[in-house]
């Protein structure tokens, strides 16, 4: 995957795959935190301590954006493709908290969220390098993409639910419609908010999307391992063929 740091990562080996793993590490810390807190029904927006890591973790992922800029040979290019980077990577919570601004609780959880859509990125260059071909690595990044959704959309779902549905006793509850909506198959969880049945609706979505590449990518795995077969007699018959035979 072309990015602005390629060039200057065959030059200076280690210092771009040091940072979006320390972006994944970063991101990985906030996804930890904001779950312990969902679980745990603790009011975040009041925690000091959340908002300033928050904060930190924002400053990285602008000042590791602001980095890549620089070293882009195409900087208007790259404005181009990567701006929504830089937006998702404002601290909005702790603009929120300075001004005093008000929202509604679910909204300002939802806002707990952007800045991971920073990581995916980081996610998808991370994987890449480790898998063997783009296939994998695309196959892998959709997988966790596929996970994460369900994820987040559980914990969502696990919040906005359990106060005024009875069917979502606990967060087990929000975790299993969650798998279920995204195979479309349905579980006997039904949403009850606005915001539940939007989600219920874009994961079935999703599901339909990402379950055919799945179908896709192992084809293709049958397909390359029957070719190897087929290269490998044919090579064996062409050596049996040019091996002179015995008087």
């Amino acid at each position: 995957m072309k990015t602005a740091f390629s060039d200057f990562f065959y030059e200076k080996k280690g210092i771009y795959g040091v940072l979006h793993i320390m972006i994944l590490l970063l991101s990985l810390f906030l996804i930890v935190d904001i779950s312990i807190d969902t679980f745990n029904n603790i009011p975040f927006i009041t925690q000091p301590s959340y908002l300033k890591t928050q904060f930190w973790i924002c400053m990285f992922f602008i000042t590791d954006f602001v980095l890549e800029f620089f070293l882009s040979k195409h900087k208007i290019h790259y404005l181009q493709t990567h701006l929504i980077f830089l937006l998702v990577s404002i601290p909005y919570l702790n603009i929120i908290n300075y001004y005093g601004f008000t929202f509604s609780p679910e909204v300002t959880y939802f806002l707990r969220f952007i800045p991971l859509v920073r990581s995916g990125y980081a996610l998808a260059i991370v994987v890449g390098w480790l898998t063997s071909n783009k296939a994998s690595g695309l196959f892998v990044s959709y997988l966790t993409m596929l996970l994460a959704t369900v994820y987040f959309s559980s914990l969502i779902f696990f919040v906005l639910e359990h106060k005024v549905n009875p069917e979502v006793q606990g967060y087990n509850d929000a975790l299993w419609w969650a798998f279920m909506d995204v195979t479309t198959v349905g579980s006997n969880v039904y949403a009850v908010t606005p915001t539940g049945r939007i989600l219920s609706v874009l994961l079935a979505a999703l599901g339909m999307m990402m379950f055919p590449i799945f179908t896709v990518y192992v084809t293709s795995l049958v397909q390359n391992a029957n070719k190897k077969k087929e290269a490998f007699y044919e090579q064996q018959q062409n050596t049996i063929t040019r091996t002179p035979e015995q008087p």
